[in-house]
């Protein structure tokens, strides 16, 4: 079973209080203590992004790890990659971070380690990347579109409650229909179909944006509330 968790945003670096979507990744292991690998290359591997992953992921049960392309802390990026259980990417600069990616040929690695069952997940960035097209935001401009890794179908918008501009580029054609999540919510893949959506905010939401007769169809997709007993 292939999965991927595509957060809108959230988790320990957004939510340090609120560890629900990262519970939920968590789960979808079938380890009781599975291996995380925190992959920061698109903060430029922030010491402190790193120590807040350590902090929250050291009170769950798993064994926490990261991997540093910039101080690099491995011998054999394949072979370190395949050791985890889940990879968890973090948020920043998506397109420096798949630059970076493609130059180590951690892009690759990741491709097959997601055909082995690797549980692939993050945020921002992190959720960007699986998708053939992501929208990001450089600095003081409009959202543009770029080209992730393809492991998941159409486009994706993280961040989605405080981002509009998306429906345009649906609009005009400029990205394929794709997914937009809230900052909150989580998309949940299983082998390239959604599966579900989750939330660690209560009024957090995930939509799906297609484009027909120069008018954006926008379908708000049921969310399940984690913190619901």
């Amino acid at each position: 079973m292939k999965q991927i968790i595509a957060m809108g945003g959230g988790g320990f670096s957004m939510e340090p209080d609120n560890l629900l979507l990262d519970e939920y990744v968590l789960a979808q292991s079938s380890k009781k203590s599975p291996k995380v690998c925190f992959i920061p290359t698109a903060s430029g591997d922030q010491d402190n992004y790193v120590e807040r992953f350590y902090k929250a992921f050291n009170t769950l049960s798993c064994t926490p790890s990261h991997l540093s392309l910039f101080k690099p802390n491995f011998k054999d990026l394949e072979s370190y990659i395949f050791e985890h259980d889940i990879i968890y990417v973090g948020g920043g600069n998506t397109r420096n971070m798949l630059v970076l990616w493609r130059e180590w040929g951690l892009d690759q690695v990741l491709k097959s380690a997601y055909q082995q069952g690797v549980i692939l997940t993050g945020l921002s960035a992190g959720s960007i990347c699986w998708f053939e097209e992501g929208v990001t935001d450089p600095v003081n401009a409009s959202l543009y579109k770029l080209q992730g890794l393809g492991l998941l179908k159409g486009s994706h918008c993280p961040h989605f409650d405080g981002e509009s501009s998306y429906y345009e580029l649906i609009r005009n054609g400029s990205v394929q229909a794709g997914y937009a999540a809230d900052d909150g919510a989580a998309i949940h893949f299983i082998d390239g179909q959604m599966f579900r959506v989750v939330s660690s905010r209560p009024n957090a939401k995930a939509y799906y944006l297609k484009s027909e007769e120069d008018t954006v169809i926008e379908e708000m997709l049921e969310t399940r509330f984690l913190g619901e007993s």
